[in-house]
Protein backbone atom coordinates (compact mmCIF):
# COMPACT_ATOMS: atom_id res chain seq x y z
CA UNK A 1 0.00 0.00 0.00
CA UNK A 2 2.92 2.30 0.72
CA UNK A 3 4.23 1.78 -2.83
CA UNK A 4 0.79 2.56 -4.26
CA UNK A 5 0.64 5.82 -2.34
CA UNK A 6 4.09 6.83 -3.61
CA UNK A 7 3.07 6.21 -7.23
CA UNK A 8 -0.16 8.11 -6.69
CA UNK A 9 1.77 11.07 -5.26
CA UNK A 10 4.13 11.02 -8.26
CA UNK A 11 1.16 11.07 -10.62
CA UNK A 12 -0.24 14.11 -8.81
CA UNK A 13 3.15 15.86 -8.86
CA UNK A 14 3.71 15.25 -12.60
CA UNK A 15 0.15 16.39 -13.35
CA UNK A 16 0.79 19.67 -11.54
CA UNK A 17 4.04 20.12 -13.47
CA UNK A 18 2.22 19.45 -16.74
CA UNK A 19 -0.33 22.15 -15.94
CA UNK A 20 2.50 24.63 -15.28
CA UNK A 21 4.36 23.80 -18.52
CA UNK A 22 1.11 24.03 -20.50
CA UNK A 23 0.42 27.48 -19.03
CA UNK A 24 3.99 28.62 -19.77
CA UNK A 25 3.61 27.37 -23.36
CA UNK A 26 0.46 29.48 -23.79
CA UNK A 27 2.18 32.56 -22.35
CA UNK A 28 5.20 32.05 -24.62
CA UNK A 29 2.89 31.63 -27.62
CA UNK A 30 1.21 34.95 -26.83
CA UNK A 31 4.55 36.75 -26.45
CA UNK A 32 5.87 35.07 -29.59
CA UNK A 33 3.07 36.49 -31.73
CA UNK A 34 3.89 40.01 -30.58
CA UNK A 35 7.66 39.54 -30.93
CA UNK A 36 7.26 37.94 -34.36
CA UNK A 37 5.12 40.84 -35.56
CA UNK A 38 7.79 43.33 -34.46
CA UNK A 39 10.70 41.59 -36.18
CA UNK A 40 8.63 40.95 -39.31
CA UNK A 41 7.79 44.64 -39.56
CA UNK A 42 11.32 45.81 -38.75
CA UNK A 43 13.29 43.64 -41.19
CA UNK A 44 12.07 45.28 -44.44
CA UNK A 45 12.74 48.75 -43.00
CA UNK A 46 16.22 47.75 -41.83
CA UNK A 47 17.09 46.11 -45.16
CA UNK A 48 15.83 49.09 -47.18
CA UNK A 49 17.74 51.55 -45.01
CA UNK A 50 20.98 49.63 -45.55
CA UNK A 51 20.25 49.41 -49.26
CA UNK A 52 19.86 53.20 -49.46
CA UNK A 53 23.02 53.70 -47.41
CA UNK A 54 24.96 51.35 -49.68
CA UNK A 55 23.73 53.06 -52.84
CA UNK A 56 24.48 56.55 -51.58
CA UNK A 57 27.91 55.54 -50.32
CA UNK A 58 28.71 53.86 -53.63
CA UNK A 59 27.51 56.91 -55.55
CA UNK A 60 29.69 59.25 -53.51
CA UNK A 61 32.71 56.93 -53.84
CA UNK A 62 35.75 58.59 -52.31
CA UNK A 63 33.66 61.53 -51.09
CA UNK A 64 31.94 59.33 -48.53
CA UNK A 65 33.72 59.43 -45.20
CA UNK A 66 32.44 56.79 -42.79
CA UNK A 67 34.31 56.85 -39.45
CA UNK A 68 32.51 53.67 -38.40
CA UNK A 69 34.17 51.75 -41.26
CA UNK A 70 37.73 52.71 -40.31
CA UNK A 71 39.47 49.47 -39.41
CA UNK A 72 42.47 49.30 -37.09
CA UNK A 73 45.87 48.08 -38.18
CA UNK A 74 45.92 45.73 -35.21
CA UNK A 75 43.02 44.55 -33.07
CA UNK A 76 43.98 44.62 -29.41
CA UNK A 77 40.80 45.55 -27.53
CA UNK A 78 37.50 43.89 -28.37
CA UNK A 79 33.96 44.41 -27.13
CA UNK A 80 31.57 41.47 -27.51
CA UNK A 81 27.86 42.14 -27.00
CA UNK A 82 26.33 38.93 -25.62
CA UNK A 83 22.55 38.69 -26.08
CA UNK A 84 20.83 36.10 -23.87
CA UNK A 85 17.48 35.93 -22.07
CA UNK A 86 16.51 36.99 -18.57
CA UNK A 87 15.01 33.60 -17.67
CA UNK A 88 15.69 29.96 -18.41
CA UNK A 89 13.36 27.13 -19.46
CA UNK A 90 13.98 27.86 -23.14
CA UNK A 91 15.99 24.83 -24.19
CA UNK A 92 19.51 25.43 -25.48
CA UNK A 93 18.83 29.10 -26.30
CA UNK A 94 21.25 30.52 -23.72
CA UNK A 95 23.70 27.61 -23.74
CA UNK A 96 24.34 28.08 -27.48
CA UNK A 97 25.05 31.81 -27.04
CA UNK A 98 27.41 31.16 -24.13
CA UNK A 99 29.22 28.45 -26.10
CA UNK A 100 29.63 30.70 -29.16
CA UNK A 101 30.89 33.57 -26.98
CA UNK A 102 33.48 31.40 -25.24
CA UNK A 103 34.71 30.14 -28.61
CA UNK A 104 35.16 33.72 -29.78
CA UNK A 105 37.14 34.65 -26.68
CA UNK A 106 39.27 31.51 -26.56
CA UNK A 107 39.88 31.02 -30.29
CA UNK A 108 39.36 34.08 -32.48
CA UNK A 109 40.44 36.62 -29.85
CA UNK A 110 42.92 34.53 -27.89
CA UNK A 111 45.48 36.84 -26.29
CA UNK A 112 43.37 39.95 -26.87
CA UNK A 113 41.85 42.22 -24.27
CA UNK A 114 38.18 41.18 -24.46
CA UNK A 115 35.28 42.88 -22.69
CA UNK A 116 31.79 41.38 -22.61
CA UNK A 117 28.72 43.62 -22.63
CA UNK A 118 25.91 41.35 -21.44
CA UNK A 119 22.29 41.89 -22.47
CA UNK A 120 20.08 39.49 -20.52
CA UNK A 121 20.50 38.20 -16.99
CA UNK A 122 21.44 34.63 -17.94
CA UNK A 123 24.57 35.67 -19.80
CA UNK A 124 25.45 38.19 -17.12
CA UNK A 125 25.13 35.60 -14.34
CA UNK A 126 27.26 33.06 -16.19
CA UNK A 127 30.17 35.30 -17.18
CA UNK A 128 30.16 37.42 -14.02
CA UNK A 129 30.84 34.30 -11.93
CA UNK A 130 33.86 33.45 -14.05
CA UNK A 131 37.07 35.22 -14.93
CA UNK A 132 35.64 37.57 -17.59
CA UNK A 133 35.65 41.34 -17.85
CA UNK A 134 31.91 42.06 -17.88
CA UNK A 135 29.89 45.25 -18.36
CA UNK A 136 26.45 44.61 -16.87
CA UNK A 137 24.97 48.12 -17.02
CA UNK A 138 22.45 47.04 -19.66
CA UNK A 139 21.84 43.45 -18.52
CA UNK A 140 18.13 44.04 -17.82
CA UNK A 141 17.30 45.60 -21.20
CA UNK A 142 14.73 42.90 -21.99
CA UNK A 143 12.59 43.93 -19.03
CA UNK A 144 11.33 46.73 -21.27
CA UNK A 145 12.79 46.28 -24.74
CA UNK A 146 12.32 49.32 -26.96
CA UNK A 147 14.23 51.21 -29.60
CA UNK A 148 15.23 53.81 -27.01
CA UNK A 149 16.80 51.16 -24.80
CA UNK A 150 18.58 49.54 -27.76
CA UNK A 151 19.74 52.96 -28.97
CA UNK A 152 21.53 53.65 -25.69
CA UNK A 153 23.52 50.42 -25.92
CA UNK A 154 24.35 50.97 -29.60
CA UNK A 155 25.45 54.55 -28.93
CA UNK A 156 27.73 53.37 -26.13
CA UNK A 157 29.41 50.82 -28.40
CA UNK A 158 29.69 53.33 -31.25
CA UNK A 159 31.16 56.04 -29.04
CA UNK A 160 33.70 53.69 -27.47
CA UNK A 161 34.74 52.52 -30.93
CA UNK A 162 35.22 56.06 -32.22
CA UNK A 163 37.32 57.17 -29.24
CA UNK A 164 39.57 54.14 -29.61
CA UNK A 165 38.59 52.21 -26.48
CA UNK A 166 37.76 49.20 -28.64
CA UNK A 167 39.23 48.21 -32.00
CA UNK A 168 36.30 45.94 -32.87
CA UNK A 169 32.76 45.30 -31.66
CA UNK A 170 31.03 41.95 -32.22
CA UNK A 171 27.52 40.86 -31.31
CA UNK A 172 26.46 37.28 -30.50
CA UNK A 173 22.73 36.62 -30.75
CA UNK A 174 20.06 34.16 -31.90
CA UNK A 175 18.31 34.85 -35.20
CA UNK A 176 14.63 33.91 -35.29
CA UNK A 177 13.83 31.60 -38.22
CA UNK A 178 10.69 29.89 -36.97
CA UNK A 179 9.23 28.51 -33.75
CA UNK A 180 11.58 25.53 -33.60
CA UNK A 181 14.64 27.00 -35.33
CA UNK A 182 17.02 29.62 -33.95
CA UNK A 183 20.40 30.27 -35.57
CA UNK A 184 23.33 31.59 -33.52
CA UNK A 185 25.21 34.47 -35.17
CA UNK A 186 28.50 36.09 -34.17
CA UNK A 187 28.44 39.20 -36.37
CA UNK A 188 30.88 42.08 -36.67
CA UNK A 189 29.09 45.28 -35.64
CA UNK A 190 32.04 47.68 -35.85
CA UNK A 191 33.94 48.51 -37.92
CA UNK A 192 31.29 48.25 -40.62
CA UNK A 193 32.31 45.57 -43.09
CA UNK A 194 32.41 46.86 -46.63
CA UNK A 195 32.41 44.61 -49.67
CA UNK A 196 34.59 46.45 -52.16
CA UNK A 197 33.55 44.34 -55.15
CA UNK A 198 29.87 44.70 -54.35
CA UNK A 199 30.16 48.47 -53.85
CA UNK A 200 31.99 48.79 -57.14
CA UNK A 201 29.34 46.74 -58.94
CA UNK A 202 26.53 48.78 -57.39
CA UNK A 203 28.23 52.00 -58.41
CA UNK A 204 28.61 50.80 -62.00
CA UNK A 205 25.00 49.64 -62.24
CA UNK A 206 23.56 52.74 -60.64
CA UNK A 207 22.33 55.40 -63.05
CA UNK A 208 20.50 57.52 -60.47
CA UNK A 209 21.54 61.13 -60.19
CA UNK A 210 21.04 61.95 -56.51
CA UNK A 211 20.04 65.41 -55.35
CA UNK A 212 21.35 65.96 -51.82
CA UNK A 213 19.44 68.23 -49.48
CA UNK A 214 20.74 69.89 -47.37
CA UNK A 215 24.17 68.40 -48.32
CA UNK A 216 26.09 65.15 -48.64
CA UNK A 217 27.97 65.45 -45.37
CA UNK A 218 24.88 66.06 -43.24
CA UNK A 219 22.98 63.22 -44.87
CA UNK A 220 25.73 60.68 -44.28
CA UNK A 221 26.35 62.02 -40.79
CA UNK A 222 22.70 61.31 -39.97
CA UNK A 223 22.15 58.17 -42.05
CA UNK A 224 25.13 56.07 -41.00
CA UNK A 225 24.61 56.19 -37.19
CA UNK A 226 20.87 55.69 -37.65
CA UNK A 227 21.38 52.61 -39.80
CA UNK A 228 23.73 51.13 -37.20
CA UNK A 229 21.22 51.69 -34.40
CA UNK A 230 18.43 50.17 -36.47
CA UNK A 231 20.63 47.17 -37.23
CA UNK A 232 21.42 46.72 -33.54
CA UNK A 233 17.74 46.98 -32.57
CA UNK A 234 16.79 44.46 -35.26
CA UNK A 235 19.21 41.92 -33.78
CA UNK A 236 17.67 42.38 -30.34
CA UNK A 237 14.18 41.88 -31.79
CA UNK A 238 15.45 38.74 -33.51
CA UNK A 239 16.80 37.44 -30.20
CA UNK A 240 13.57 38.26 -28.36
CA UNK A 241 11.43 36.42 -30.91
CA UNK A 242 13.87 33.50 -30.93
CA UNK A 243 13.68 33.29 -27.13
CA UNK A 244 9.89 33.06 -27.11
CA UNK A 245 9.96 30.48 -29.89
CA UNK A 246 12.53 28.40 -28.02
CA UNK A 247 10.54 28.63 -24.78
CA UNK A 248 7.28 27.69 -26.50
CA UNK A 249 8.92 24.69 -28.17
CA UNK A 250 10.63 23.64 -24.93
CA UNK A 251 7.43 23.86 -22.88
CA UNK A 252 5.51 21.97 -25.56
CA UNK A 253 8.00 19.10 -25.35
CA UNK A 254 7.93 19.22 -21.56
CA UNK A 255 4.12 19.01 -21.60
CA UNK A 256 4.21 16.01 -23.95
CA UNK A 257 6.87 14.29 -21.84
CA UNK A 258 4.81 14.85 -18.70
CA UNK A 259 1.81 13.28 -20.44
CA UNK A 260 3.84 10.20 -21.37
CA UNK A 261 5.18 9.92 -17.83
CA UNK A 262 1.64 10.16 -16.42
CA UNK A 263 0.55 7.30 -18.69
CA UNK A 264 3.46 5.14 -17.52
CA UNK A 265 2.85 5.92 -13.87
CA UNK A 266 -0.88 5.28 -14.22
CA UNK A 267 -0.18 1.90 -15.83
CA UNK A 268 2.27 1.10 -13.04
CA UNK A 269 -0.30 2.15 -10.42
CA UNK A 270 -3.06 0.01 -11.96
CA UNK A 271 -0.79 -3.03 -12.21
CA UNK A 272 0.39 -2.64 -8.62
CA UNK A 273 -3.20 -2.14 -7.42
CA UNK A 274 -4.37 -5.20 -9.34
CA UNK A 275 -1.52 -7.25 -7.90
CA UNK A 276 -2.40 -6.10 -4.39
CA UNK A 277 -6.09 -7.01 -4.91
CA UNK A 278 -5.14 -10.42 -6.30
CA UNK A 279 -2.87 -11.05 -3.32
CA UNK A 280 -5.66 -10.14 -0.89
CA UNK A 281 -8.12 -12.44 -2.68
CA UNK A 282 -5.65 -15.31 -2.58
CA UNK A 283 -5.06 -14.73 1.14
CA UNK A 284 -8.81 -14.74 1.84
CA UNK A 285 -9.35 -17.92 -0.20
CA UNK A 286 -6.40 -19.58 1.46
CA UNK A 287 -7.69 -18.64 4.90
CA UNK A 288 -11.17 -19.92 4.07
CA UNK A 289 -9.80 -23.24 2.89
CA UNK A 290 -7.69 -23.56 6.03
CA UNK A 291 -10.74 -22.96 8.21
CA UNK A 292 -12.78 -25.48 6.23
CA UNK A 293 -10.12 -28.14 6.57
CA UNK A 294 -9.75 -27.44 10.27
CA UNK A 295 -13.45 -27.87 10.90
Amino acid sequence: MAALNEVKERIGSVTSTQQITKAMKMVAASKLRKAQDKITQMRPYSEKLFSILGNVTAALKEEANNPYAQGRDEIKNVLIVVVTSDRGLCGAFNANIIKATRQLVEEKYAGKNVTLLTLGNKGNEFFAKRDYNVISDYAEIFHDLSFEQARKVAEYAMAEFLNGTYDAVDIVYNEFVNVVTQVVHADRFLPVAADADESKENAQEMEVDYIFEPNKEDILKELIPKSLKISFYTKLLDSNAAEQGARMSSMDKATDNAGELIKQLTLMYNRSRQAAITTEILEIVGGAEALAQGS
